[in-house]
């Protein structure tokens, strides 16, 4: 029979192996994530091709960033939603939702109300420049969804604005 410092010794060396063999688990690329509407967790049209999130994301421009307590857009904002308007038009089958965010100061109520202000703008620079209404949906966040965690400027710029989200019809 086996004493309990064989015992321990052989247990011991079991869990060695297995967290060396863990360990060789090669974390390789999904060479196919992304691509043609392959992307991660099924996200269709997630490519960078014409017509897709990808492209939508990454070439347009999906996010437009807004002043302290402002609902106005900036010159670099209005840049931003007419490309997005004009990919838009070119590709009339894709929908999107616009969320509203707002940086963490200030009361929840607030940073909804002013996030929400942020997505009609948004939504309404959007239908001016022809894109249907039909195809805009809008929500507000407020200060629940940050990009950027930190006590300072340098977050809480990031956290001021809005996302142009690709909801379906992407290629």
């Amino acid at each position: 029979m086996m004493n309990h410092s064989a015992g321990f010794k052989t247990v011991a060396m079991l869990a060695v192996f297995l967290a060396m063999a863990a360990c060789t688990k090669k974390n390789t690329p999904d060479l196919d994530a992304g691509l043609n509407g392959g992307g991660q967790n099924g996200d269709v049209g997630a490519g960078f091709g014409p017509g897709t999130k990808g492209e939508f994301e990454t070439t347009i421009g999906n996010k437009v960033y807004f002043l302290v307590d402002q609902s106005s857009l900036t010159p670099e904002g209005r840049d931003t939603l007419t490309r997005q308007a004009d990919w838009l038009k070119q590709y009339p089958n894709v929908t999107v939702q616009v969320e509203g965010h707002a940086d963490e100061r200030g009361t929840r109520e607030y940073n909804i109300s002013l996030s929400a202000r942020r997505a009609t703008t948004t939504r309404n620079f959007l239908l001016s420049q022809g894109v249907p209404g039909s195809r805009i949906s809008s929500i507000a966040y407020g200060k629940e969804r940050p990009a950027a965690l930190c006590d300072a400027e340098e977050c809480w710029s990031q956290n001021r604005r809005t996302v142009t989200v690709v909801t379906g019809g992407a290629n």
